[in-house]
């Protein structure tokens, strides 16, 4: 007659128990500190490296607290990092983990005892934001861009492309199937291009047009758009280490007369001498401004373009959580905030601009994250340099987990393309897509 096995006593099967009892399937395999290891054989391993990493997690049962342990260094994962992350957010779908009952949580209070996981509260990665003042103020606004864009932008031109964008590109096709990114010649370098010359197309740019771009980034916009539509650019940002590399670009490249940089907060810009400008654009640079400061911001954008110019906005999207979540928040973009497209579109068109257009970059975002993850393993030790093993670790978890978030549908990402009415009405648009996309 059959008989049970005998519970496994090491640490990795009592770790391995309670997962299960909480989560139904374990959908990863255990290793702990001890060497053991417990769960499927074939499945991604979490590696706990110390007592620590549980305890973070008694303390902050969350994404918080596996993001300060994973930061640490005390949890890791074998394999593919986002195929992990897959699996049990699969799991956790399927099955949300149930309150549990009494006599359960003094089970599990018991094998925390004996494993020696109780303590005091471990103090947060010293690399974790921290943040004064109101949100979306000025200041605080320039404290949060500068936490994550002032890193080094050394590191950004190791993970991004030639022209450090560092936004959603737009491919011309799926590079698993595309036979010139299985051969090595679309490159994301190709794809930013395009994503560039895109936004330009639908923006309605030629020579002697004025642009102004909101959120400019290392001015891959402004300075494409000069370069090969002979347009005079503006580009704003609040991170002065972006601005010093596009006045830089521009000295080096001769565009003096036609491109220009400012340090300003969006909220500050004014229409110039010469007018208003002819057209407008807003790189994902909008969910760095808050739910309150959105109708300022969508004012602004309608004030700074003339009647009959275009404004372009490509955001990021989710359908219920206005933030990042607990680690994006921590550790990468401080105050993200974003809301469902549609009701991006409504704060925007409120002014009284109209909107003419949406396409959704989805799946390009996947396919933009896995080049720049790549290019974080592929330099993994110049990364490390510039700023030290837990900064790399939260670009390689921040990469993972957010190519993931696109991949299942839980974050889109849009371009939104509006008009400035004349008083009449007009707006001065080609009759079809075709003629103002592809024309």
């Amino acid at each position: 007659m059959p008989t049970t096995p005998p519970p496994d006593r090491s640490v990795a099967g009592r770790l391995a128990a309670v997962a299960t009892d909480v989560l139904g399937d374990l959908p990863v395999r255990i290793r702990a500190w001890d060497g053991s290891q417990a769960g499927p054989e074939n499945a991604p391993v979490v590696v706990l490296r110390s007592r620590r990493a549980l305890r973070r997690l008694l303390w902050n049962p969350n994404e918080l607290g596996l993001a300060r342990a994973y930061v640490a260094g005390e949890l890791d994962v074998d394999g593919d990092l986002a195929e992990g992350l897959s699996q049990v957010w699969s799991v956790i779908g399927s099955r949300p983990p149930a309150v549990p009952r009494r006599r359960d949580q003094l089970r599990w209070a018991g094998t925390a005892l004996r494993l020696g996981i109780l303590g005091r509260r471990p103090a947060a990665p010293p690399e974790e934001a921290v943040l004064s003042g109101q949100r979306h103020t000025t200041d605080r606004d320039s404290d949060a861009i500068s936490y994550h864009y002032d890193q080094s932008n050394d590191l950004y031109a190791a993970l991004l492309d030639e022209q450090m964008a560092y936004s959603c590109a737009y491919f011309r096709a799926d590079p698993a199937t595309d036979p010139g990114a299985a051969d090595g010649s679309y490159t994301v370098t190709e794809a930013q291009r395009d994503k560039l010359d895109l936004v330009c197309r639908k923006l309605g740019l030629q020579p002697g047009r004025r642009l102004l771009d909101v959120g400019c980034g290392w001015g891959s916009l402004i300075l494409h758009a000069a370069e090969h539509h002979g347009v005079h650019a503006t580009g704003v940002t609040i991170s002065a280490q972006q601005r010093d590399h596009v006045e830089k670009l521009v000295a080096e490249r001769g565009l003096a007369d036609r491109v220009s940089v400012r340090l300003q907060d969006y909220r500050d810009v004014p229409v110039p001498p010469e007018g208003r400008y002819d057209a407008v654009s807003s790189i994902e640079m909008s969910e760095h401004v808050g739910q309150g400061q959105y109708p300022v911001y969508a004012a602004t954008l309608h004030r700074l373009v003339r009647p009959g110019g275009r404004v372009l906005v490509q955001a990021m999207s989710h359908a219920s959580a206005p933030g990042g979540g607990a680690f994006i928040e921590r550790y990468v973009a401080p105050d993200m905030h974003m809301r469902p497209t549609w009701d991006t579109v409504a704060l925007l068109a409120a002014p009284g601009l109209e909107l003419r257009d949406v396409e959704s970059l989805r799946e390009h975002y996947v396919w933009t994250v896995q080049a720049w993850a790549r290019q974080l393993e592929d330099r993994w030790d110049d990364v490390v340099a510039l700023i030290g093993v837990a900064g790399a670790r939260i670009w390689r978890l921040y990469l993972a987990g957010g190519g993931l978030t696109f991949r299942e549908g839980r974050m889109g990402v849009d371009q939104l393309l509006f008009v400035r009415p004349t008083e009449g009405g007009g707006s001065g648009m080609p009759a079809t897509r075709r003629d103002w996309v592809l024309g």
